[in-house]
């Protein structure tokens, strides 16, 4: 089994939102969630259209992140609806917009500092 590359937390949680984004994933966020809770560090929100995207996000953000950690569970997978990808201290949730809207995790959270995910990663609002 060969190391992991060490990266600081926040650093890992804008790489899962960056590989969300490569997939064209919607509305990403990533909030910081160490004051007020202590399930995790940060939370990455994202969003897919279909089953199938949802599908593929959740896969490229465990696909991008395996050189620096791996997934300690995954769950929602096989339905494409809501899936949630853990890292410990990074809890990435990957919805279809209308199961995003339900469960409002957005409104949950609204305490949390959003980090600020780098332009370079942004594809929406981008001239081709």
């Amino acid at each position: 089994m060969q190391d992991k590359v060490a990266m600081p937390v926040e650093e890992r949680a804008i790489k899962c939102a960056a590989f969300a984004l490569d997939k064209k994933a919607l509305n990403v966020k990533v909030l910081n969630i160490s004051r007020i809770s202590s399930i995790a560090d940060f939370l990455v929100l994202a969003s897919g259209r279909s089953d199938r995207q949802v599908q593929a996000i959740a896969d490229s953000v465990k696909q991008g992140l395996k050189p620096f950690d791996h997934a300690l569970d995954t769950e929602g997978y096989d339905q494409g609806r809501w899936v949630v990808v853990d890292y410990g201290d990074v809890i990435v949730h990957v919805f279809q917009e209308e199961v995003r809207a339900l469960y409002n995790l957005d409104e949950l959270w609204n305490r949390a500092a959003e980090i600020e995910i780098p332009d370079e990663f942004q594809w929406e609002n981008k001239q081709a």
